[in-house]
């Protein structure tokens, strides 16, 4: 058996650190996927000196994994993460730079090896009604939803091109990162749920904006249309907090794809378990 944690949406609450550092020195899983929205609100970073951010990333995050690491030892899980649409991407040199402590792998538009499987990381967004813009991106194309806030608008903690905005797509993304691989033994790690799944109800049916209909289905077409051509083993995901609420489920078989959602809309920690050759088997916990 080869144990692995999945959390996601953490957003800075240092309680659900606290628990989720607990039952990985309990449990000893072989690896723990964090799968963004890690850090407390990035507009921190836009309104504030960014201390709170610093003295979180340098006590809870740096910190607590070093204080796991340390009581660990050998047993010391391997560490996947990335970040989320509400984590400024300001930090993310930090996180990088972490990486050094050998206290997690920061991979987002990655792809690391873990035993015999590929684990790829990916965190934009298809465009939200949210102004923070670091990690959102076109889905397939330049539509954005009636609601929602173009990645051209809105704000960023890092400045990039404005035509890398205005043309990159989640779903150019992807194809450059997976080229040929076959998928059949990998993990992705996505912010983002799939589009019109169990893993991406919001609680929003019957609202218009502007006399059309809101889309109650806020993942990505683009991974949507990925899973379902390339079928990997295992996609993991976040972002919609409400939507295991709503539909009454966290996972999703795509094809072949065991698809799970550790998102949770509530204020305990929501910890996925699964066995890495057995994924049908996962479990989701309320701590």
């Amino acid at each position: 058996m080869t144990l692995c944690f999945f959390v996601t949406d953490l957003h800075g609450q240092i309680e659900r650190y606290k628990k989720l550092f607990k039952r990985v020195e309990l449990e000893k899983p072989a690896a723990v996927f964090l799968g963004g929205d890690l850090m407390p609100s990035g507009l921190f970073s836009i309104t504030s000196n960014n201390i709170l951010v610093q003295d979180f990333m340098n006590e809870i995050m740096i910190g607590g994994f070093s204080d796991l690491k340390a009581k660990l030892g050998k047993q010391y899980p391997r560490v996947f993460l990335i970040l989320g649409n509400d984590d400024g991407r300001i930090e993310e040199n930090e996180f990088i730079k972490a990486e050094s402590k050998h206290i997690w792998e920061y991979i987002h538009n990655k792809k690391v090896r873990f035993q015999e499987f590929s684990v790829y990381g990916y965190a934009f967004v298809p465009p939200t009604p949210f102004q923070l813009k670091d990690w959102e991106r076109y889905d397939v194309s330049r539509y954005v939803d009636p609601g929602c806030v173009s990645p051209e608008e809105g704000w960023r903690t890092v400045q990039i091109p404005s035509n890398r905005i205005r043309y990159s797509t989640i779903q150019e993304d992807l194809e450059k990162l997976i080229g040929n691989e076959n998928l059949s033994k990998s993990v992705f790690l996505f912010h983002t749920p799939p589009y019109k799944t169990r893993l991406d109800r919001i609680a929003d049916e019957g609202r218009m904006i502007e006399h059309v209909p809101l889309d109650i289905h806020v993942g990505s077409i683009a991974v949507k249309k990925f899973i379902e051509e390339k079928q990997p083993y295992i996609t993991l995901h976040g972002h919609v907090h409400e939507s295991p609420r709503i539909t009454g489920s966290w996972k999703e078989r795509i094809g072949n794809t065991y698809a799970i959602s550790a998102a949770h809309d509530g204020h305990e920690l929501a910890l996925v378990s699964f066995d890495l050759r057995n994924p049908q088997n996962s479990r989701r916990e309320l701590i």
